[in-house]
């Protein structure tokens, strides 16, 4: 029967592979000694992992003083890493669970609210309003590439509240399991407990300054990880007043009117309005004027949006359109009036 390792030893192990996986350099006791927090001399550490060379969890390359991971001793680093994710994903799991079973009551409650809300928006304005449903900050809580077979890797996402994201990426190029895992690592250690929005450019520089030559296929993975950015498939609109544009001459001829109504009736184009932060500040409000709107059909409006709080990280989007010679102070004022009321209907609901 195989010798299980005890917890020092267990240590031991995975600061080898850490370090190896940091430097690409053999790891030598001394340098053990100052990395673990054992406060072992160097002398009992060559002991131990003398006692892990012959366990076939660690290997000596050439003549070096120094060791690196086996096949064994990686597999014992990754399974024990998994073991501990996925404890940490069930203490999670039922207060994960309880927050979305309160957040399911509110739901309920909430669609009439945020109906009622464009609806009154639209009459105290007389302009049209747009209201989002909550959205979960995408918050990325673990990332897993698997081998599928030699052209293919399995890209699997996982997001707070246990949301899961997956595709198959195409290779170029066969990968090793050292591949993948050193990818696993790089990915996990630099974008775990990030928002999909805090990942910037620096910090897709540093991730593909380290892939090597796996830059193409990191690359593929963060196209995946920009794709969770965009994806609103949650996301509710809820909009009122659309006719109210029809009072304004600038916007009410024919073609233009028919097109700014199918846009608010459809929707589906509302959601760049109502998920982009740029230019927000501190203050919560956006304010696009004519060709600053990203929607096409909007150019001779003025949009201005302000961002509401079901709780932390969970956000929505009112917001309110029309002429650019709206009165946008009267608009600034009824939209806090209104975040003021949902903020605290929703803490009410806690």
């Amino acid at each position: 029967m195989e010798q299980e390792l005890d917890e020092r030893k267990l240590k031991i192990l995975k600061a080898i592979v850490r370090n190896y996986l940091e430097t690409g350099e053999p790891v030598g006791s001394r340098t053990i000694s100052k990395y673990t927090d054992l406060n072992l001399s160097s002398a009992t550490i060559r002991n131990e992992m003398s006692d892990l060379e012959e366990m076939g969890y660690i290997i000596q390359p050439h003549t070096s003083a120094g060791r690196i991971p086996s096949d064994k001793g990686y597999r014992t680093y990754v399974d024990d890493m998994m073991k501990e994710k996925m404890e940490e994903m069930s203490k999670q799991q039922k207060e994960i669970s309880d927050i979305k079973d309160t957040l399911l009551e509110k739901v309920e409650k909430v669609e009439e609210l945020l109906q009622n809300t464009a609806k009154m928006l639209a009459s105290n304005t007389n302009y049209a309003t747009m209201v989002s449903s909550p959205r979960f900050d995408k918050r990325i809580k673990f990332i897993q590439l698997s081998i599928v077979d030699e052209n293919k890797l399995l890209c699997v996402v996982v997001l707070d509240g246990n949301r899961i994201k997956n595709k198959i990426v195409n290779l170029t190029k066969e990968l090793s399991d050292e591949d993948v895992f050193k990818m696993n690592m790089l990915f996990n250690s630099t974008l775990n407990g990030l928002t999909v929005e805090e990942i910037n450019l620096m910090t897709i520089r540093q991730i593909t300054g380290q892939a090597g030559e796996q830059a193409e296929v990191v690359g593929k993975v963060l196209e995946l990880i920009a794709e969770v950015a965009g994806d609103n498939e949650d996301m509710k609109i809820y909009t009122s007043g659309a006719t109210n544009i029809l009072k304004y001459p600038e916007l009410s001829d024919n073609n233009h009117a028919s097109d700014l109504i199918n846009v608010l009736e459809e929707k589906k184009q509302l959601t760049s309005l109502l998920t982009d932060k740029e230019g927000e500040e501190n203050t919560g409000i956006q304010v696009y004027i004519g060709n600053e709107t990203p929607v096409q059909t909007m150019k001779d409006c003025s949009v201005v949006t302000m961002t509401y709080e079901l709780g932390e990280g969970v956000q929505g989007t009112i917001g309110i359109i029309g002429p650019k010679r709206m009165d946008y102070e009267k608009v600034v004022e009824n939209l806090k009036t209104v975040k003021d009321k949902l903020d605290t209907a929703f803490k009410q609901g806690d």
